[in-house]
């Protein structure tokens, strides 16, 4: 296994800092909206990025989180706000509306960027692609809670996010909006997609893109719904069990259709960790590392020695498996001075608690190296 680190696409302290802890090998994410690119899926495009990270001594070995908008794929046949699905009788004599017909419009030339995306980057010799298949928004944080020594540790709280959540980028900048009622709680969600739409939506999409993954030897890794509830934000999520993970794969059978072993999603599904890696076993593709406490509708993230789980005897699993993957710690605590290196940063991802968790990571790897 190799210690990886998810770095910014443009340059950050953290770039000089992975070489300084002895990391060599990074994860990067390609959205527009961080590299101001709009044409990710190009192959010049994608090499002037990965280009830029060698020249500071960093080798791009995977790209993790959506590339592009994904909402023409992931949306597809969504209703309109506040409005249950129609039924597809009715909806054959009705005309289309307009966010029907763009999202078809839109959903074949968003799926032939993804797959131009996968042979860029079998061009490139990038192996790993870390994705999900969250719908109407991605990983969300309602904000933060004061954390050991008064770290602040990004939590999730169902409660305090009625009618959707609040984006992990902007939580803690938000007030924190007014508990849900009794009676709301009691009614349930009028979905824009339900659950056999999203699964749709994904068969569609994954045996569109598996061929060429598979083509280009690149191992796709199913990351799970952040948080795993049954729906979030008016769409269904569909991502939030093991056996979800084994009817995905099933859809097709293929050492690229792969997992991303998330390990606090799956402690959050109420998962034996141990037991599900070696259910899992040669499909995960990809570990992070991270603890949790709480539930799936209220858990506050923690630092990587603190929590319940046994990560050494995870690790150790994770060896006797025989799995030679990329490993990378997940979602640290604000600690004291971060702001000083990174002064505006999604609550998660800010540098110091990454140092933390890096060493201790490295001693896990290094303590469980031999039998």
């Amino acid at each position: 296994m190799t210690l990886v680190e998810f770095v910014p696409p443009t340059p950050h302290p953290l770039w000089k800092l992975c070489l300084q802890m002895g990391i060599t090998d990074v994860i990067v994410k390609v959205n527009p909206s961080l590299t101001g690119l709009s044409d990710p899926w190009r192959l010049e495009t994608l090499k002037g990025i990965v280009d830029r990270l060698a020249s500071a001594g960093l080798k791009v070995v995977g790209l993790e989180g959506d590339p592009f908008d994904m909402s023409p794929i992931k949306e597809y046949g969504a209703t309109g706000e506040g409005r249950a699905p129609a039924r597809p009788e009715r909806e054959s004599r009705a005309p289309a509306r307009p966010e029907r017909e763009g999202r078809a419009a839109a959903r074949p030339e968003a799926l032939d960027h993804y797959c131009e995306l996968l042979e860029s980057m079998g061009a490139l010799g990038i192996p790993l692609l870390c994705y999900n298949f969250m719908v109407g928004t991605g990983w969300a944080r309602t904000g933060v809670r004061e954390g050991r020594g008064g770290a602040k540790a990004t939590y999730f709280s169902l409660a305090e996010t009625p009618g959707g959540s609040r984006s992990c980028a902007t939580a803690d900048a938000q007030e924190r909006a007014p508990p849900v009622s009794d009676a709301q709680e009691r009614v349930p969600p009028v979905l824009k997609l339900t659950a056999e739409q999203v699964w749709a939506n994904y068969e569609h999409f994954i045996k569109t893109v598996m061929p060429v993954a598979e083509k280009w030897g690149i191992r796709m890794g199913l990351h799970p719904d952040d948080p795993c509830l049954p729906s979030l934000g008016g769409y269904a999520r569909i991502f939030g069990s093991v056996e979800a993970y084994d009817r995905a794969y099933a859809l097709y059978p293929s050492p690229s259709n792969a997992i991303t072993f998330c390990q606090a999603n799956f402690k959050l599904m109420g998962a034996n960790l141990e037991a599900t890696a070696r259910h899992f076993g040669k499909r995960i593709a990809f570990i992070h590392v991270r603890d949790v406490e709480g539930t799936k509708e209220d858990f506050t993230e923690l630092f990587h020695d603190q929590g319940t789980t046994d990560q050494f005897a995870l690790m150790r699993v994770y060896r006797e498996l025989g799995l030679d993957v990329p490993v990378r710690g997940d979602h640290v605590p604000e600690m004291e001075g971060d702001r000083r290196l990174t002064e505006d940063c999604i609550p998660g991802y800010f540098t110091l608690g990454r140092l933390f968790a890096n060493g201790y990571l490295k001693a896990l790897l290094a303590g469980t190296a031999n039998p």
